[in-house]
């Protein structure tokens, strides 16, 4: 188990505390304390790949549980944010219709013997995500209410959805093949 790999189950493991953080009205501050567990766990994915590929520490494991702890994370908050009123549930639909269609996609990929890396669009996709995220939880927490803050708060859903289906497309059109060449 090498350090990426720890900083990995590290992402899993504050999911709960994240999770509980956000939903409990009892904990004093505690969706001040979930904004800051969320980008401390947002900010360990991009910090377990550069540690992963800088030190040539990149693993089977870590290529299965790095996009795994993402999804997980921000479906998490997603579906949270449900709860609390703050996204709608058809745009959290699509984000995790997406991620199961690409986890589909790189299952049979690896079938195959191959392995679907992550996209550009991917990668501005899921950066996007949690930006959005984090905005609509500030605005949780902070008692956010005026028109200007909804409107931007529904710009950043408006383009995370998009970018999920451009993201979508880009996968597809570019790994087409693993489709028509499964068993």
């Amino acid at each position: 188990m090498n350090l990426p790999n720890k900083i990995t189950i590290f992402r899993v493991i504050l999911i709960p505390f994240f999770l509980i953080c956000l939903m409990a009205p009892q904990i004093p501050a505690g969706k001040w304390i979930a904004i800051v567990i969320f980008i401390v766990a947002s900010l360990s994915d991009m910090v377990d790949g550069k540690i992963a590929r800088k030190y040539h520490l990149v693993t089977d494991f870590g290529k299965f549980m790095d996009p795994l702890a993402d999804k997980l994370l921000v479906c998490s908050a997603l579906i949270a944010l449900i709860e609390v009123k703050l996204i709608p549930a058809w745009a959290v639909i699509i984000i995790i219709a997406r991620e199961f269609i690409i986890s589909g996609f790189r299952l049979v990929a690896s079938d195959n013997g191959r392995v679907i890396a992550a996209s550009m669009w991917g990668k501005v996709k899921t950066t996007v995500q949690m930006v959005t995220i984090v905005y609509l939880m500030v605005k949780l927490a902070a008692g956010w209410e005026k028109d200007v803050f909804n409107i931007i708060g529904l710009v950043l859903i408006l383009i995370s959805v998009a970018l999920t289906v451009i993201s979508l497309i880009d996968y597809m059109v570019k790994n087409k093949d693993v489709i028509s060449t499964s068993k």
